[in-house]
């Protein structure tokens, strides 16, 4: 649910009382009483008003509220004053002008935002005699601090990631993005969490018509909570049935902020340290920060080295299964030699020993993520080569089909996209499946099949395989090549951003 829902919610009902302890005695009722909930009630210097603050152990500064609230109130309005305001808006205004030092003074006039407000770590204040609330900003709770990101290690770049507190992710974000004209318009997600989400783009740069599209599919969120990003990736993607990844994520802001000035959007949701970025096309998926960090050169054999690795993550296995079952006479005498020695004895078809050694190879992946760190890199290593070697002596599988698994783990791995892997995996066991009924012949109606569902696939309006097709040449130099960087000085025609210059003179190559 977005912000301006739930506002219409909480200016309705439940007004705030008047006297203090109904209030009190309002909140423990719907709270049920917890004993995190901390309330106290003290006179306002030394008149007979009485206040109270509420707030939840734990979401709070203690040391804020000792010693700039209740102390400042206190002493604020004591001796110093020839006397306290008679009414409670009197009071409140006085508080707010010249007692209280705290930056973040809102006020409540319903219930319902009160306990909205104290669930998300404020502190509410209530003077009696009024039916105003003030909400004090305390929040203050156990976080991770900035480390280095564990999914996406870099050889060269910044070792900072993302962490699960909202509040610090916009910091590493203005960090690298000094700009007045960036934006960070809030929501709230979830009818009972009301998690904290931000939507992240910069005004002048980013094409207005996405700001709007990907607004109108935050409004349409209508879920419980939203525990992770991943909620609302899946609830604002444009198709749910393709395996490929429309909305990328992340927790490096270097990558969030060069997306942002490409002219993309980011979103950043509370209690998660991965950012997604959209809209996305097939080439960012296989793109990684370092190809720009590193020179031109360099960069582009990578990203080449890149492209092909998927090509055999994806159809390896599918054509050494077609090339042994259906099409001996394409493989070299030699090498059909070799391969037939090394396959005698072997009791399956090669589509059963393709299919048997990528489902182990899966297996001890999965197996390798859920256990604990140092356990999980053993069972990786130790489990493959123990298991690969174990299955060629008993003459399960043959030599030359473990090679060919370990070389497709290994072009596997080089996919910068965790999404784009997981999507990549799916499709080899369909290639392989196809290659075992029709051969070659199958492999190339997959590759077909895919390139059509890619074609017809988009991500927030923009084609997936841009610049491709539609064709933008002038991104062609930020495609498989990785040109100079005094000749990317534009950024990406087919994001039709505003301002399309991101470059001075020697950048200007048009």
């Amino acid at each position: 649910m977005s912000a301006a829902n739930n506002q219409s919610q909480t200016d309705s009902s439940n007004p705030n009382s008047k006297n203090i302890q109904d209030n009190i005695d309002y909140i423990k009722k719907i709270m049920h009483s917890p004993n995190d909930l901390l309330t106290r009630i003290f006179t306002i210097g030394g008149s007979e008003h009485l206040c109270a603050i509420v707030c939840i152990d734990g979401l709070v500064d203690k040391d804020l509220l000792n010693g700039k609230v209740i102390q400042q109130i206190q002493l604020g309005m004591s001796i110093a004053r020839k006397e306290v305001p008679a009414s409670g808006e009197d009071i409140i205004t006085e508080l707010e002008n010249e007692v209280l030092a705290t930056y973040d003074i809102k006020k409540a006039f319903t219930m319902d935002d009160v306990m909205f407000a104290i669930l998300s770590g404020d502190t509410a204040l209530f003077i009696d005699g009024t039916d105003q609330t003030i909400l004090l900003g305390s929040k203050k709770w156990e976080s991770r601090s900035v480390d280095e990101p564990v999914t996406e290690s870099l050889v060269r770049g910044p070792r900072e990631g993302f962490t699960e507190n909202i509040r610090t992710n916009t910091v590493l974000i203005r960090r690298h993005i000094r700009d007045p004209n960036l934006h960070f318009d809030s929501y709230k997600v979830g009818r009972r969490s009301k998690k904290d989400l931000i939507v992240c783009y910069i005004d002048g740069i980013v094409q207005p018509e996405l700001v709007e599209e990907v607004k109108r599919r935050i409004d349409t969120i209508d879920m419980d909570d939203a525990p992770e990003s991943g909620y609302i990736e899946q609830w604002i993607e444009d198709s749910f049935l393709s395996p490929f990844p429309q909305i990328l994520h992340t927790e490096r802001p270097d990558k969030v902020s060069s997306a942002i000035l490409q002219g993309k959007i980011a979103i950043l949701l509370d209690g998660t340290p991965f950012v997604l970025t959209m809209p996305t096309t097939f080439v960012s998926l296989l793109q990684s920060p370092e190809d720009y960090y590193e020179r031109w050169l360099i960069g582009t054999l990578v990203r080449l080295l890149r492209y092909l690795a998927v090509f055999a993550a994806v159809f390896l296995p599918a054509m050494y299964v077609a090339l042994v079952s259906f099409h001996q006479g394409m493989i070299p005498s030699k090498l059909a030699f070799s391969i037939a020695a090394s396959r005698e004895g072997v009791p399956f078809p090669a589509v059963l020993e393709a299919l048997l050694m990528e489902t182990t190879l899966e297996m001890l992946r999965e197996a390798g993520i859920r256990l604990p760190k140092p356990i999980g890199q053993t069972v990786g290593i130790v489990g493959g080569l123990v298991i690969g070697e174990a299955a060629v002596q008993a003459g399960v599988v043959s030599p030359i089909m473990v090679i060919v698994v370990a070389v497709t783990a290994i072009a596997s791995f080089t996919v910068p996209s965790y999404s784009a892997g997981i999507a990549f995996r799916i499709l080899r066991f369909i290639t392989i499946i196809a290659a075992s009924i029709f051969g070659l012949y199958g492999i190339m109606l997959v590759y077909i099949m895919i390139n059509i569902h890619i074609v017809r696939l988009k991500s927030f309006g923009i084609p997936y395989t841009t610049p491709f097709a539609p064709t933008f040449l002038h991104d062609w130099r930020d495609l498989l090549v990785r040109a100079p960087l005094h000749m990317l000085g534009k950024r990406p025609q087919f994001m039709q951003t505003e301002d399309d210059k991101r470059m001075g003179k020697r950048g200007s190559g048009s």
